[in-house]
């Protein structure tokens, strides 16, 4: 489903809305400690949410052909990434494991950390950040497979509601040789676990 465009509000009206969020919290906006708060804040929503102004697929663009026919796993492990819960705006702290299986040509490592990256940077659940992150990377390297594992805790659930601290949520997608070979799919996991 398409994205709908939206009208970014002003920075102003950001601030001037951080400041009714401080006055609801039966805080005044306009004490010592609380008056640059605002500003913070939206500079803190820009980098938070960043990843709307970047194209993942523009990141994989350029690849390397000179790989002497590798054809075997590719694995990123362990990438660090810091993103926001869709649903209550909490944080979402988690790993990701990327693999692919090139078919033909290679991507700089650091495009997959960054492709992580993008998606993190948006309001999300793991679930669908899963699945770009895979299909982004199978769209555009066109690889025999790609394998994406995101490990993450969910501060809507560990710091509010259901106070379950300790507990994490494991999301994977399998695109092509991943998802058809078995064998394939259990060497992944293996490296990811």
């Amino acid at each position: 489903m398409p994205q709908r465009e939206v009208q970014k509000p002003s920075r102003a009206e950001v601030e001037a809305a951080v400041r009714t969020i401080i006055r609801w919290t039966g805080e005044d906006p306009e004490r010592d400690g609380l008056i640059e708060t605002p500003a913070r804040v939206a500079r803190s929503l820009e980098e938070f949410f960043s990843g709307y102004d970047q194209d993942p697929a523009e990141i994989l663009e350029k690849t390397f052909e000179e790989i002497d026919g590798y054809d075997e796993m590719i694995v990123l492990r362990d990438v660090r990434f810091e993103s926001h819960c869709e649903h209550h705006m909490a944080p979402i702290i988690g790993r990701a494991w990327v693999a692919c299986i090139p078919d033909g040509r290679v991507v700089g490592i650091s495009k997959l950390a960054r492709v992580v990256d993008v998606y993190a940077k948006r309001l999300q659940i793991q679930e669908k950040m899963t699945a770009q992150i895979a299909n982004t990377i199978n769209d555009v390297l066109k690889p025999q497979g790609v394998g994406v594992i995101i490990k993450a805790t969910h501060h809507c659930m560990t710091t509010r509601g259901v106070h379950k601290p300790g507990t994490d949520l494991v999301t994977s997608r399998m695109l092509g040789c991943f998802r058809d070979n078995a064998l394939t799919r259990q060497e992944f996991l293996g490296i990811a676990t």
